[in-house]
């Protein structure tokens, strides 16, 4: 057996560094909570370490307290706080007493958090045990230059301030993600020096050690450039956003999805969708969300933790939260559906109407002006404009029941815990405190008077 297969075989840590202040943030939060998708960009790094099957994950932190630990919490990572910060090395030292000894150690970064799992699979597959991320940029300023010798090896790293005007015009640069062995790693920590103009002690020195005892170092490029792209601002972070967003948006594009404008859409969470789904521009989908077979999602909606069957409709301005439409409905638009709402095959839901915790049956319909609370509603049953079930009393919630076949009329006022009968009529502008028997009309008006003398207030 190889030693490469040896390493293959044996644990892996992740180390993310976590520790950075983000001066130019202009935020007391520490710049890896900035969110990415609706996400931490530490969250989205830590995920991906997962994905990788590592054994042990430390994060390493510093600015900001506890706030990086309290945010992972559960996540059943340990901690470890870098304070002074005196560089990467030293980052990676304070993590190091976390991991196993056993195997290999990636570091990868909290403010890098596009980081593929494809890219890091094939980083961990590179042909030596120590494998390093780089990319060619056309523009490498800012970053450490990766010094080759005349046979392309790589035998050092440069930090930019620390390069010669030769070492300057390198444009293969370093990410700063690398795996190598956890043993050596330690070993070589305990020798970093702090000779360079910064006083910090550089991770990238590691590399000339492990050169100097003649270890080869494996390097691997990106799948993507976008995925070793970092943040220190607000613009980065929408660039990084934009980017991420479009990548989600082609993954969809190319499952069947049609997307009216790829560069309008925003995912934070996870879409599966059946086939020929429509998505127009300027919606956002959050949390869990699935689409059935020819949905159509009509443009600038809200839809989050929603399962929506198929064939159904949902109109412009529409907010879905929490809810599970079944097929052939129709929605909005400037409809809100709140959580805990189910609706039945065909029901339909129109403008300005608000529904919370209720069941609707099978081609019942809600098309206007109206708010349903805690309600129980039968199919086919009518519910008319301006129609409100009065479900709270001050202090309790309260059901409302509408049985098979109601016909709610218009501006009516159902003051639970009330039932409505099967096939019941409900006169318009009525006010209804007890239950409706089936089958008959019910209605509450006082009785229409004219005062003859009457005038309107006026203003002095």
């Amino acid at each position: 057996m190889t030693i490469m297969n040896v390493y293959e075989q044996s644990n892996l840590n992740v180390i993310i560094l976590a520790a950075g202040k983000g001066t130019r943030m202009y935020s007391s939060l520490p710049k890896v909570l900035h969110e990415i998708a609706g996400r931490p960009m530490v969250s989205h790094v830590v995920a991906t370490a997962r994905e990788l099957g590592a054994s042990d994950i430390c994060v390493v932190y510093g600015h900001g307290g506890q706030k990086v630990p309290e945010l992972l919490d559960g996540e059943h990572i340990s901690f470890a706080r870098q304070e002074p910060q005196l560089g990467t090395g030293h980052a990676v030292q304070c993590a190091v007493p976390q991991v196993s000894r056993n195997g290999r150690t990636l570091i990868l970064y909290g403010d890098v958090p596009l980081i593929g799992k494809n890219t890091l699979q094939r980083l961990l597959s590179a042909a030596s045990p120590f494998g390093l991320l780089t990319v060619r940029l056309q523009n490498p300023r800012g970053y450490g230059r990766i010094v080759r010798d005349h046979q392309g090896r790589v035998f050092k790293i440069v930090e930019e301030k620390d390069s010669n005007p030769a070492e300057k015009a390198i444009t293969e640069v370093n990410t700063g993600v690398m795996v190598l062995p956890t043993e050596k790693l330690s070993e070589w920590l305990g020798r970093l020096q702090n000779n360079n103009t910064q006083g910090e002690y550089y991770l990238t020195d590691v590399v000339a050690m492990a050169v100097n005892e003649g270890m080869g170092i494996a390097t691997v490029q990106p799948e993507h450039e976008w995925e070793v792209l970092g943040v220190n601002n607000r613009a980065q972070l929408a660039e990084l956003e934009r980017i991420h967003q479009n990548h989600l948006a082609s993954e969809l594009m190319h499952a069947g999805v049609t997307l009216a404008d790829p560069n309008r859409f925003d995912l934070r969470g996870s879409l599966r969708c059946g086939r020929d789904v429509f998505i127009d521009v300027n919606c956002l989908f959050e949390g869990d969300v699935f689409l059935g077979d020819e949905v159509r999602i009509g443009a600038n909606c809200v839809i989050r933790n929603a399962v929506i069957d198929q064939n159904t409709v949902i109109e412009p301005f529409s907010h879905i939260d929490g809810a599970r439409i079944a097929s052939s409905c129709k929605i909005g638009p400037y409809a809100r559906i709140r959580p805990s709402t189910i609706l039945g095959e065909k029901a339909h839901v129109g403008n300005f109407v608000e529904i919370k915790n209720a069941e609707i049956g099978e081609g019942s319909k809600a098309n206007h002006l109206s708010y349903i609370g805690d309600a129980t509603i039968g199919s086919g049953v009518n519910i008319g404009a301006g129609t409100i079930t009065c479900n709270y009393d001050g202090a309790k919630k309260h059901r409302t029941v509408i049985e098979d076949g109601a016909f709610i009329g218009s501006d009516t006022q159902l003051v639970a815990p009330v039932t409505i009968g099967r096939n019941a009529t409900i006169g318009a502008g009525s006010t209804i405190t007890r239950n409706a028997p089936e089958g008959g009309l019910t209605l509450s008006r006082s009785k229409q008077v004219h005062i003859e003398y009457w005038k309107r207030p006026r203003k002095e």
